[in-house]
């Protein structure tokens, strides 16, 4: 059974592989200095309100954007699983050519979204993960990944509305009765969701533009559902498209080498 863990600035989501079918999964907060021992019992407990043992885990696999809560999900996975995780970094093989300018500074879970959407969906393809910053991601029909573009996340916008005005309120992120809002927390939410509609259905229209007319959208992220239902966009959500990839790049290092090569890994991955 494999362990799963996508460790963002917000979110935590960590999934169980049941013969690479995906299995229990959980979002949890984001805490910085939230102790090893803490993760590591609270990862108990899920478990065990799931039906599952932590010595049923064979396997883990960790993208993190969190340096130093790496290092606490390390130790967790020592302590708690008796497990040597698989840390998606460089030199870890991945089947994704990074053509960026400094491959070092593309995020895990950009990479990885790119190596599950080249397996499960195929390319080329733009990825709009909506975390704590929405990000685009396009990948080559080549399966290579060339870059992108970073935005501010609905979340981190909707909360400088309101730390940064005297009268604005917090709002919740649900679609408004109609576009032009009739007081001002629909106005705000009208904003915040349509757009980002907006932001999405104009990044989409200049990424087809340079990566050619039969590229596909998949979303994923926390909000990528709501977003995705008020626009033509998006082909495919996948809430759950990261621990997709980790699964998928956790298979692909226990290979053997000539078949890591057979499938299009090269010396251009990420360990670049």
């Amino acid at each position: 059974m494999l362990l799963t863990i996508d460790i963002g600035n917000t979110n935590i989501t960590l999934g169980l592989y049941v013969d690479q079918q995906l299995g229990p999964r959980w979002r949890i907060r984001t805490i910085h200095d939230k102790m090893p021992d803490e993760y590591g019992i609270l990862l108990h407990q899920l478990f065990h309100h799931r039906g599952y043992r932590p010595d049923q885990v064979t396997g883990v696999t960790i993208a993190s954007v969190v340096p130093p809560l790496t290092l606490t999900f390390e130790q967790v996975c020592r302590d708690y699983l008796g497990q040597r995780p698989l840390v998606v970094d460089a030199g870890v093989r991945t089947g994704v050519r990074i053509r960026y300018a400094h491959p070092r500074e593309v995020g895990a879970d950009r990479v990885v979204d790119a190596a599950a959407v080249r397996v499960l969906y195929g390319v080329p393809a733009c990825v709009v993960d909506f975390g704590t910053a929405t990000t685009f991601d396009a990948i080559s029909a080549e399966g290579d990944y060339l870059g992108g573009a970073i935005a501010p996340g609905i979340g981190i916008a909707a909360q400088a509305l309101f730390e940064r005005t005297a009268k604005l309120p917090r709002v919740e992120l649900v679609r408004p009765p109609s576009v032009i809002g009739r007081n001002t927390v629909h106005s705000m939410q009208s904003g915040l969701l349509f757009g980002y509609v907006a932001l999405v259905e104009g990044m989409v229209t200049r990424f087809r533009a340079e990566l050619g007319a039969d590229m596909s959208v998949v979303a994923t992220g926390g909000l990528a559902e709501l977003v995705a239902r008020e626009t033509q966009a998006i082909d495919v959500v996948d809430p759950w498209l990261t621990l997709h990839g980790l699964r998928i790049i956790y298979e692909l290092n226990r290979e053997p080498e000539q078949e890591v090569h057979r499938q299009g890994a090269s010396s251009q991955e990420y360990q670049e």
